[in-house]
């Protein structure tokens, strides 16, 4: 075989070696389920033992907000809809607390007037992904588009042209959808309170998820909840009324944004 041949094909070896080296280097990039020790006795919660925080930090994911001052941060994860978020509204309407609320691409499909309700009453959307898959699997332009996509549908029906805010579907990360995502212009937001809500198969009732709430609330809380949740619905106005009573403030992600920033 003639030298040139035998070049060309060891370039061509060596080149497949290091796409295969790329491949296998970002199927092994470490995939974290998001977890935390709750707050107890309102001391701040922490992430310390997780082993995820440098890289939260690193991109400026949100996981609690201005730990200093007694404020909370209302949001609620919008998979799919079973039929108690206007109750949800109409209580967070009343009470005038802002929140935001993250939906995927069949929300925005199944349920535009409710995704108009919320942004016409002062509501922040994040974005939730189109399809809610495990976006650790999948690739940038993968993700770019799950993005894109929810944005988009939202941008067609709503005032709200622009969208700041991602949740990672079922909370689980790595450092590279972390690093993408920001290029797209998102936060990540994690949360500082939550409570298993979201089996509609076991709802204990609305004191329980008051009392669940309510034990973990701590300075510049990010609160979690679904609004699949009956008892969530429920225990709404009583959980709002409960924080203000112990002097806490609801605000926007706005708001802490330009703090983090």
């Amino acid at each position: 075989m003639k030298r040139p041949v035998l070049l060309m094909i060891a370039c061509m070896l060596l080149a497949f070696g290091v796409t295969q080296i790329n491949a296998e280097s970002a199927r092994d990039q470490h995939v974290y389920h998001f977890g935390f020790k709750k707050s107890k006795d309102g001391q701040l919660p922490s992430i310390n033992e997780e082993g995820f925080k440098p890289i939260l930090e690193k991109h400026g994911a949100i996981f609690l907000g201005d730990t200093s001052q007694k404020e909370i941060y209302l949001t609620f994860d919008n998979g799919y809809e079973n039929g108690y978020t206007a109750k949800i509204l109409d209580t967070l309407r009343d009470k005038q607390v802002p929140s935001i609320f993250f939906v995927t691409g069949h929300y925005v499909k199944s349920q535009p007037e409710l995704v108009k309700r919320m942004v016409s009453e002062g509501h922040l959307i994040g974005n939730h992904s189109w399809s809610h898959p495990d976006v650790t699997q999948i690739s940038n332009t993968q993700l770019k588009d799950e993005l894109l996509k929810v944005k988009n549908a939202v941008a067609e029906i709503t005032s709200q042209k622009e969208m700041a805010f991602l949740r990672a579907p079922r909370g689980i990360f790595n450092e590279v959808m972390l690093e993408s995502s920001r290029t797209e212009g998102y936060t990540n937001v994690f949360w500082s309170v939550a409570y298993k809500d979201w089996d509609i198969n076991v709802q204990k009732g609305s004191e329980y998820a008051y009392t669940q709430v309510m034990n973990q609330l701590h300075p510049g809380a990010v609160i979690l909840l679904h609004s699949v949740s009956k008892d969530n619905a429920e225990a709404m106005g009583q959980i709002i009324d409960g924080a203000r009573k112990q002097g806490f403030v609801f605000k926007s992600l706005t708001e802490l944004q330009k703090k983090v920033y």
